[in-house]
C-alpha cells in the first residue's frame, strides 16, 4: 500500500466522508485474505470485513484512532477481533465443528483447493495462534505490528508463534505417518 493513510483517515475524522472510501479501496484486499484466513469461510470473511469497516469507520468519524500506528496496522486489529468474534459465533451455534468452508463461484478451483489446504492446517490452531500466525507468515506483518494488531505484547505474538509452528509440525508428522 504506497502513501500513508493517516492523512486520509484524518479528512474522514474531520469530516469527509468519502475519503473512506479511499481507505476502503487501498486495504480491502488484504482486509479481505486475513479475515478470509481467520474465518475459513469467504462469506463469513466478506461479513466479518463489511462489520469491521463499519467499525472503522464510527470510530474515526469519533476520534477514536489516534495515528500513533499505521491505519492499516490499526485496521488489522479491527478486521482481526470481527474474524475471531465470528469464530467464536459460529463455534456457539455450530452443530457440525468440521464443517466445510463455503466459496462462492467466482473463486478459481486452484484457489479453493488452496484455502482448503490452509484451512485444514489452521483450523485446530486456537484462535489467537492462528491469528498471530496469519498475520505474520501470511500477511508479512513483523511481530511489533502483529502484537498492536492483536492488542499484546511483542512477546505474546512470539509465544503463540512458536506455539502455532510446533502445533502445524506435530500435525504435518502426523499426516506423514498416515
Amino acid at each position: 500500500m504506497t502513501g500513508d493513510l493517516r492523512f486520509v483517515a484524518a479528512r474522514v475524522a474531520d469530516g469527509d466522508v468519502a475519503a473512506f472510501r479511499e481507505i476502503v479501496d487501498r486495504t480491502r484486499a488484504p482486509m479481505y485474505r486475513l479475515a478470509a484466513r481467520l474465518t475459513g469461510d469467504l462469506g463469513e470473511a466478506e461479513d466479518a470485513l463489511q462489520e469491521a469497516f463499519v467499525d472503522a469507520f464510527r470510530a474515526l468519524r469519533e476520534g477514536r484512532y489516534d495515528g500513533r500506528s499505521k491505519v492499516e496496522t490499526w485496521l488489522y486489529r479491527i478486521v482481526t477481533n470481527a474474524s475471531l468474534d465470528a469464530l467464536r459465533r459460529r463455534r456457539e451455534i455450530a452443530q457440525d465443528p468440521s464443517r466445510e468452508p463455503r466459496f462462492d463461484g467466482l473463486v478459481t478451483a486452484e484457489a479453493r483447493v488452496a484455502l482448503g489446504e490452509l484451512n485444514t492446517l489452521l483450523a485446530d490452531l486456537p484462535p489467537q495462534e492462528r491469528a498471530a500466525l496469519v498475520l505474520v507468515a501470511v500477511e508479512g506483518l513483523s511481530a511489533k505490528e502483529a502484537a498492536s494488531a492483536l492488542g499484546c505484547s511483542e512477546g505474546a505474538v512470539e509465544q503463540r508463534l512458536v506455539r502455532a509452528r510446533a502445533a502445524l509440525r506435530q500435525k504435518q508428522q502426523e499426516v506423514s505417518r498416515a
